[in-house]
């Protein structure tokens, strides 16, 4: 079994309740690289129970549960499905430096995939991430 973790961070010049009102709505990822749409499974549309099903415009559906939830402070989720992993843990969160914030996204992960194709994805996550974060900063 191989085991990893990635961990990116970006800084905004904005406040962090409008940061918060974009990440928090956990269904509106234009943001996300490659995504092409993302819907509810079931009724809670956040907090801890929520779930999401994540569309890629590559074909591929990850299903995601939130696990974790501190309002202007993070949340986290596992990926249930879509991804090469027997495990996935990930939180996303905010905090305020000056007049700017920071976002970070940091998740831990384990897999039975080769060693070749574990470091493979590792760096696939990497730049999804990166892109992602940087896709984020745009939008304010």
């Amino acid at each position: 079994m191989n085991s990893g973790s990635v961990k990116k961070s970006v800084i905004i010049d904005t406040d962090l309740d409008k940061v918060w009102s974009k990440i928090s709505k956990i269904s509106k990822l234009d943001w996300l690289q490659g995504q092409k749409s993302t819907i509810f499974l079931g009724d809670r549309k956040n907090g801890i129970g929520a779930k999401r099903l994540i569309s890629f415009e590559d074909g591929s559906d990850v299903e995601e549960h939130i696990v974790g939830w501190r309002p202007k402070e993070y949340f986290s989720y596992i990926a249930i499905s879509g991804l090469p992993l027997n495990a996935y843990h990930a939180t996303i969160s905010i905090e305020k430096i000056k007049k700017s914030v920071k976002i970070t996204w940091e998740s831990y992960f384990a897999s039975k995939l080769t060693k070749h194709d574990f470091d493979e994805f590792v760096g696939f996550l990497s730049n999804f991430y990166t892109q992602s974060l940087k896709n984020l900063k745009k939008e304010f």
